[in-house]
């Protein structure tokens, strides 16, 4: 059965409101649309923990620094609801840009320190956006859970550390990234690739998954991060960006995985931007 879609607050306060007096926890799932699997399995989780759960859609203009991405940015609200009935969420929120961005509207939310690294410089003002427009969501679904992919890890911390800073009572949970058969992070990007795009792409899983193993050994960053970029190169990618090891709890960088760590890659191939990480544990 298909959910409800709603697009006005009112009427999504109603639901919740009638929900915390009646049924107890409100989980919430906030996307962008163009559902996939990844999507789908926050979903699962939601349903697993929460008495209610939401599903935001709503393709949010601040987190977008390239107006070309944002323009090319799947809307796919027919077949996303189709895709969430055989879940049975309680209500499909896609609210109108007036509810999430009112005429007058001049507040952001910006989280610093964590913004200042891999994602934030090459995408100026998208962690603004999304810090922004989830603070909102948050509010506005009054949810007591909220499901976001690790893939996206830095926006997971950056959402985390916004929730707690501005006491927003809602706690943030981190689900696992969800792959294809190949390896490849399932992201609605992935819609942009050709055929022989995607065969470039899925080999980047093998070569963080080779660096990862080095690095959970003990050997040094640096020089295997210089053999993963050529690597890279050399199967397809047309630039990697940045290639990071970081703290998984503060994404400080580090030049060994001495802790729990997360090894990221940012590289580009068939025109296509694509992220991805993985847990580093030392042995």
């Amino acid at each position: 059965m298909t959910a409800p879609i709603l697009r006005r607050l009112a009427d999504l306060r109603a639901l919740t409101t009638h929900w915390h007096r009646k049924d107890g926890t409100i989980g919430v799932v906030p996307t962008m649309g163009a559902l996939h699997q990844g999507h789908l399995s926050l979903v699962e989780a939601a349903k697993a923990d929460c008495d209610r759960v939401i599903v935001t859609i709503f393709v949010n203009p601040k987190q977008f620094n390239n107006p070309e991405d944002l323009a090319k940015y799947p809307r796919t609200e027919i077949e996303d609801a189709e895709k969430l009935a055989p879940y049975g969420v309680d209500a499909i929120y896609v609210p109108d840009p007036d509810e999430i961005y009112p005429e007058g509207f001049s507040t952001s939310v910006i989280v610093s320190g964590l913004t200042d690294m891999m994602e934030g410089p090459f995408r100026p003002g998208h962690f603004d956006g999304v810090a922004t427009v989830v603070a909102k969501l948050f509010l506005q679904t009054q949810a007591d859970r909220a499901y976001f992919g690790e893939k996206d890890y830095q926006q997971l911390m950056v959402v985390r550390r916004m929730a707690r800073d501005l006491d927003i009572p809602i706690e943030v949970i981190g689900c696992p990234t969800v792959r294809e058969p190949s390896g490849l992070a399932m992201s609605s990007r992935n819609l942009l690739l050709s055929p022989e795009g995607l065969l470039i792409a899925a080999k980047k899983s093998g070569i963080m998954r080779d660096l990862a193993d080095q690095l959970a050994a003990g050997h040094a960053f640096a020089p295997l991060a210089q053999k993963a970029e050529a690597a890279l190169i050399e199967a397809g990618f047309t630039e990697v960006e940045y290639i990071d090891l970081r703290c998984a709890e503060t994404l400080e960088d580090l030049p060994h995985a001495s802790r729990p760590a997360r090894l990221f890659i940012t590289a580009w191939a068939d025109g296509v931007r694509l992220i991805d990480n993985i847990p580093v544990s030392p042995t």
